[in-house]
Order: structure tokens, then sequence, then C-alpha cells
């Protein structure tokens, strides 16, 4: 009889203390931590991200010191800082209700991107995010597709952390418009497209350069300011895609006449050529005085430039001569 007793008694205290840790567990991830914790905890590093969708994949992984896109193009550092944080620090902001999540998702058909983050060979978390504008902080995201909906957010951030959770490649590389050093480069051509007149090109062969009017040589310009000029395209940034203007609306401004054209060819024999457009507000449709519109001719894709990081470059002829 007392080893029933001792028994009842040892197993009284097994179940109490389940109990105790799954109340425990409870206080400290109050949804249920399979269903919320979203962060990766890496034991030094994560390596490798990876999104997909139903049709598209895109690989972000460490090689190095850098990380690479698609194991092809250098990945641009701020992205991967940025997206490095989110995955490491994003916590829940509240719980969606099943009303909200039908309305704001199943019925707009919204296509999930499946998250997978690695530690080396580790999984270290897979999850789901739903792109909506419906919330500020980010898109709804999920463990599994029968897990809880949460709106998920970094805290001290207030910015949309959704627009990290991109499949788009240009979003990745690095915002460079020229980063030729001048010995990379065998000429530069501008075109100054409303003033015909103040057009040139730049003709270079070792530190031997020539001055033209496009058409014929030019003398009397200083050889000092031809080489601060080439200089100026070892790092020419523009500030982001414009992803937020529709292909109809892109394509309306690749038709119409651009403000310059600056064609650059390398020493290789390849070419780089931008083309620039005033840009102009869509809801007072004044003119931008502060940023301008851009392509190169690699891709049709259209990106939003600073005058201040592209004003160096669009001098006029009169530059390269003494005052």
């Amino acid at each position: 009889m007392s080893k029933l007793i001792s028994r009842n008694i040892f197993l009284s205290l097994i179940l109490l203390l389940l109990l105790v840790a799954v109340i425990f567990f409870r206080t400290r991830s109050p949804f249920g931590r399979n269903q919320s914790a979203f962060a990766s905890k890496p034991d030094k590093e994560i390596t490798t991200i990876e999104f997909s969708d139903r049709k598209n994949r895109l690989l972000l992984a460490r090689e190095g010191d850098s990380w690479r896109v698609n194991g092809v193009h250098e990945a641009r550092k701020s992205s991967v800082m940025f997206i490095l944080r989110i995955l490491t620090e994003m916590q829940i902001k509240s719980p969606v209700s099943p009303d909200l999540f039908n309305a704001e998702i199943t019925e707009k058909e919204v296509v999930p991107v499946r998250v997978r983050v690695y530690e080396n060979r580790k999984l270290l978390k897979s999850f789901l995010v739903y792109r909506t504008v419906s919330n500020k902080y980010g898109n709804v995201m999920k463990m599994r597709e029968k897990a809880k909906p949460f709106i998920v957010s970094v805290p001290g951030f207030e910015g949309d952390i959704g627009s990290a959770f991109t499949l788009n490649e240009l979003f990745w590389q690095p915002y460079i418009v020229f980063n030729l050093l001048p010995s990379e480069i065998s000429s530069i051509t501008f075109e100054n497209i409303s003033d015909r007149g103040s057009s040139f090109t730049i003709t270079g062969n070792g530190n031997t350069y020539t001055l033209s009017d496009t058409k014929n040589l030019l003398t009397g310009w200083d050889t000092t300011q031809v080489k601060r000029y080439i200089s100026y395209f070892t790092w020419i940034p523009f500030e982001s895609w414009a992803l937020d203007m529709s292909d109809s609306q892109q394509e309306k401004i690749r038709t119409e006449t651009p403000a310059f054209r600056i064609t650059v060819r390398k020493t290789d024999g390849s070419d780089r050529v931008l083309t620039i457009w005033d840009k102009y507000s869509e809801e007072t449709g004044k003119k931008d005085l502060d940023k301008v519109l851009g392509k190169t001719g690699e891709r049709d894709q259209l990106f939003i430039i600073s005058y201040y990081d592209i004003d160096p470059i669009l001098k006029k002829r009169s530059y390269f001569f003494r005052k």
C-alpha cells in the first residue's frame, strides 16, 4: 500500500511539474512558441536567406565578407543589413483576426512569400509573409499555412519591413549608375537634349585627352577640369528603383524626350548609356527640383536619382574652359 501511495505521489509531482512548465512557456510566449517565434537566433550568424513563391525563388548567400544574389550579383550591403536586422529582431505587434485575414488576404488572393533562414546547413526559421497595405508595420505573417496570423514589426522601426521580403533581384543589387576608374574609361559623350550647344565628347588615351563638340575638336580647354570631370564617374549612385510607378507610367516616360543622355565607353569597348528625364509630382504636376528619373541601357526599369548625386556630371561644355 505504501509503495502505491509513494508511486501516486511521484506521478502527481511529475504532473505538477509538467503543468508548471506549460504555464511558464505560455507566459513567455502567449501565442505559443511554435505559432509566434518568428525571429531567427543563430549561434554565430545567418549565412543564407531564401525567398520563394509559387513561381520564383531568390537566394541571398554569404560568400566570405560579402553577400551574393542568386550566386551571380553582388548584394547591396544596406539591403542585407536591413533584412538581417528584421530576421533577428522582429516581434509580434498584434494578432490578426480570422475575419480580417479573410478580408485582406484570402479574398484578395494575396500570394505569400515563403522565407527560409539558414546558418550554414541548419534551418533556423521558416515562415510566410503576406504582403498587404492594410497595415504600416510590414504585412501579415504566419509560421505555417494553418498557423495563426500576426502583424509583425521590429521594435524601434516604424517603417514597412515587408518591403524587404521581395524576390525582385533589382532591390538587392547595388544602387549604382557608374563605378568606373578613369583608367577604365575610353570616352564620355554628354548630350544636353534641350541645349545641343552645351554637348561635348571627351576621348582619352592614357593621360592624353581630347575635347570636342561631338563633331569638331576644340582647343583652349583646361586639362585639370577634364580630369576632374572623368574622376566623378568613380561613384555615381542612385536613390532607389521607381517600383511604385506602373509599367504604363514608365513606358510613357521612356517614350518622352529626355533631358540628358550620357554615354560612357569603357576601354573594353562596351558602352554604358544613362538617359535622364525630369521628374514631376503626380499630385501637383510640378517639376521635382531635387530628383530626376533615369535608366541605363541594360534594362528598362526606371530609377530615381538625387540631383546631389548626379549634378557633378551634368556639366555644360563651358565648364572645361577657364573663365
